[in-house]
């Protein structure tokens, strides 16, 4: 709820979810230091992994003309995880929000694709 927000976010971007939920939006200066922990968490993968980014919004609020539509906090996310990336990990960048059925379909083929690559487990390897 709006009134439950401390005084320090005065100023922020609010959107109010329903009356017992109120979301804050992450600012530039957050987001560029999401995007580094996120990409040491991806860093420790140790199977096939890539990285897909929806230029066009992170949410269904997230989106032109929404309330949390803000490009520059969605950039500096999405650049410090590419900067922070190891070299070796695909970035697939997609002009579309996260929500939108091409992004969806792009994620089900790189996940197919990585799923392929796979070598099988031991455990479910054929037996001789």
């Amino acid at each position: 709820a709006p009134q439950t927000v401390p005084a320090r976010f005065a100023g922020r971007r609010f959107y109010q979810h329903n009356p017992n939920i109120t979301l804050m939006r992450t600012t530039p200066e957050e987001n560029q230091q999401l995007g580094r922990i996120i990409a040491e968490k991806i860093n420790r993968s140790t199977g096939p992994v890539a990285v897909l980014l929806p230029w066009g919004g992170l949410s269904m609020i997230d989106s032109p003309g929404g309330p949390f539509w803000w490009p520059e906090a969605d950039r500096a996310l999405f650049e410090s995880l590419k900067s922070h990336l190891r070299s070796d990990i695909p970035v697939i960048e997609m002009q579309c929000n996260i929500n939108d059925a091409p992004f969806a379909r792009r994620c089900t083929e790189v996940l197919l694709e990585l799923i392929g690559r796979n070598a099988p487990c031991p455990s479910h390897a054929a037996k001789s």
